[in-house]
């Protein structure tokens, strides 16, 4: 499997709330790296973090680019957060060793941020 195909079933996997299944993409030195709060998780507890997220909908790619061995992805996430629907995106950066994702770097935001005033 190539970079690009990994991220595509890791995003559907995801979707499903499949969380067994995510550990069969996962490289046994896996890490995650979350920017925004420089948190990082390896396979297991990565996989915990997304199982119990609390009001997570789903999660759909709508871009993706491979450079093999490393893939770049958009997702848009829906998830439920005091009764109402909220959307995020998130970017992922994936790299593979052995056909699995060894590492993936995510940068998460909030869709419905808006800009501080006078900053443009």
């Amino acid at each position: 499997m190539n970079a690009a195909e990994a991220l595509q079933r890791l995003a559907e996997t995801i979707d499903a709330h499949n969380w067994d299944g995510i550990a069969e993409l996962l490289h046994p030195d896996f890490e995650c790296h979350l920017v925004a709060t420089d948190e990082r998780f390896d396979a297991r507890s990565w996989i915990a973090f997304n199982a119990n997220y609390p009001g997570f909908q789903g999660m759909k790619l709508v871009d993706l680019i491979d450079a093999n061995p490393r893939a770049a992805a958009r997702g848009h996430v829906t998830g439920l957060v005091d009764g109402a629907v909220k959307e995020f995106s998130v970017a992922q950066f994936a790299r593979m060793r052995d056909g699995l994702i060894e590492e993936l770097v995510e940068v998460w935001a909030d869709l419905d941020d808006i800009a501080p005033p006078g900053t443009r």
